[in-house]
């Protein structure tokens, strides 16, 4: 099955008799309160103007829990999660359709708890709201109520004990900025560097200019490069559990199944006990 859907095969989907769910996921890594600036509304993007028929989901509230000792956007309340996605008009028995503003790690977080949830059939469109050449519309959608129940699975799922476990004996990979990862910079988290044994492989370098996905055949080649293999699992982390969807959703395209760290690096950084690497070399 496909995992990401171009512009042009959007429109032609929503234009047959069974269309998609479309839900708009736009957000942003907020730093506006340390540069002065007032921070991202997605509702009031989507109200602006937004793919006809896309219901707007609130990534913080609802593909994330409150940030806690778990991270900076945990696991939700699974009965809170399908509450919301079946507001959404989200049904077991429908495809789904996730974009975003463009940059994909929001829609690869709504796209990956929807699979890991047990959803059948979920895209994230390639390019998000910049590739749509159609019509936009404005204001807000009331789709009828869907009936999806989530379903975890858990061998798509790492704790921190899991991921160091992974970057010992499998392939762990840092989706985060290269700078973070050796611990040149931190703007977010409490310190700067990696989960010791875990690869740098920042999840921008999945993407061409125009913000898709570069073709399976060089994202294979890449993470071939990178130390994956069908003989070693494979999971991802970075800062928040957003960035890393969008890893393994580039890891899906590419046809290798991986887990994702969901509390990742802000879960990681903030137990003064677990041990954090710097510089360029994995260990």
């Amino acid at each position: 099955m496909t995992v990401i859907i171009t512009a042009p095969e959007l429109a032609e989907a929503l234009a047959g008799e069974a269309p998609p769910v479309l839900l708009d996921v736009r957000w942003q890594l907020s730093l506006a309160k340390a540069a002065g600036a007032p921070p991202f509304d997605g509702r009031a993007e989507h109200a602006a103007g937004h793919i006809p028929g896309a219901v707007f989901v609130d990534l913080d509230r609802e593909l994330a829990g409150a940030p806690g000792g778990h991270g900076r956007h945990p696991l939700p309340d699974l009965a809170e999660f399908g509450a919301a996605m079946r507001r959404a008009g989200v049904s077991a028995s429908r495809p789904v359709v996730v974009y975003d503003g463009g940059q994909g790690w929001a829609a690869a977080r709504a796209w990956w708890m929807l699979r890991w949830t047990g959803h059948p059939d979920v895209r994230v469109l390639d390019g998000g709201l910049p590739s749509w050449t159609g019509e936009l519309a404005t204001g807000a959608a009331v789709p009828d109520a869907g009936d999806f129940v989530p379903a975890p699975d858990a061998a798509g799922l790492l704790d921190a004990d899991g991921a160091a476990e992974l970057a010992r004996t499998g392939v762990l990979l840092d989706a985060r900025a290269g700078e973070r990862y050796r611990g040149e910079v931190e703007p977010v988290d409490r310190v700067g560097g990696h989960i010791p044994g875990a690869v740098s492989a920042p999840t921008t370098e999945n993407v061409g200019p125009d913000g898709r996905f570069l073709p399976a055949v060089e994202l294979k080649d890449r993470f071939k490069a990178l130390g994956v293999s069908s003989d070693a699992p494979v999971g991802v982390y970075c800062g928040s559990g957003v960035s890393g969807a969008h890893e393994v959703l580039a890891l899906a395209v590419a046809g290798i199944p991986a887990a994702l760290y969901v509390g990742s690096w802000s879960e990681w950084s903030a137990d003064p006990s677990r041990p954090v690497a710097v510089g360029a070399d994995p260990q």
